[in-house]
């Protein structure tokens, strides 16, 4: 389930075969011209109205915190989301604050259970993912991050995400934590293939701002090889990107 940046990125992945795809917070955040978790609510939406709108296939909206902290008003924005036409979305349990990075265990629970009652009010269906943000910030406590994900699939989470795991270990003691619910693992390093995560009991891949930031290299050092050099070897064998738009 790779992870567009934009309405063009959607249809070529959905041109190469790829059956769903994810949004990504920190993609779309770069075109704009800032960093990961600076969007508002409204830009959010709008931009997942976009990418669902662009493609045929099912679209999960990485929907970061639920932009709030209280359970009521991730609700309110829970439903919300599931207006844009997405299929899914997801609500990390992290804060922003480095100092106490993640929600209080109670608080993180709450949050997913009112995402969980916001969304069967909504009568949409859509997928709930469950992340806890532990490895992603500083805390990369396994036994915590397994309670917290067994936690929210019991408070209704359908899907379960801790990105940053990367051992087989981690992996399979998750895949365990969380049965017989899905496990999502995030892939934005050469560490695993699809079939050895599959072989670990994954049931879902995603990939983060990672295929954003393989556009971004390859834009600097296009860009790079211009400013220092004045020469442009890169633009040769380059795609024809109206002919994959099709």
């Amino acid at each position: 389930m790779p992870n567009p940046w934009d309405a063009g990125s959607a249809r070529a992945l959905e041109q190469l075969g790829f059956q769903a795809l994810a949004s990504t917070s920190a993609g779309f955040a770069w075109t704009l011209g800032r960093k990961d978790n600076q969007v508002t609510l409204d830009e959010a939406l709008a931009h997942l109205r976009a990418i669902a709108a662009a493609v045929s296939v099912p679209v999960n909206a990485d929907f970061e915190g639920g932009f709030a902290v209280e359970p009521e008003r991730v609700a309110e924005h829970v439903k919300l989301a599931a207006a844009t036409g997405i299929a899914g979305l997801s609500i990390e349990d992290s804060t922003g604050d480095e100092a106490h990075p993640l929600h209080e265990f109670e608080l993180a629970v709450e949050r997913i259970r009112a995402a969980r009652s916001a969304i069967d009010e909504s009568g949409t269906g859509i997928v709930l993912t469950g992340r806890s943000e532990g490895f992603l910030w500083g805390r990369p406590d396994i036994d915590e991050t397994a309670r917290r994900l067994a936690a929210y699939a019991e408070a209704g989470a359908d899907c379960l995400y801790a990105p940053r795991i990367t051992t087989a270990a981690q992996i399979s003691t998750l895949v365990a934590a969380v049965a017989p619910k899905p496990l999502n693992l995030l892939i934005n390093a050469p560490f695993l293939t699809v079939a050895e995560a599959a072989a670990l009991g994954v049931r879902r891949i995603s990939v983060g701002g990672t295929l954003a930031r393989t556009a971004w290299a390859g834009f600097l050092a296009a860009a790079t090889e211009i400013a220092k050099e004045g020469t442009f070897s890169r633009f040769e064998h380059l795609p024809n990107v109206d002919a994959l738009l099709r």
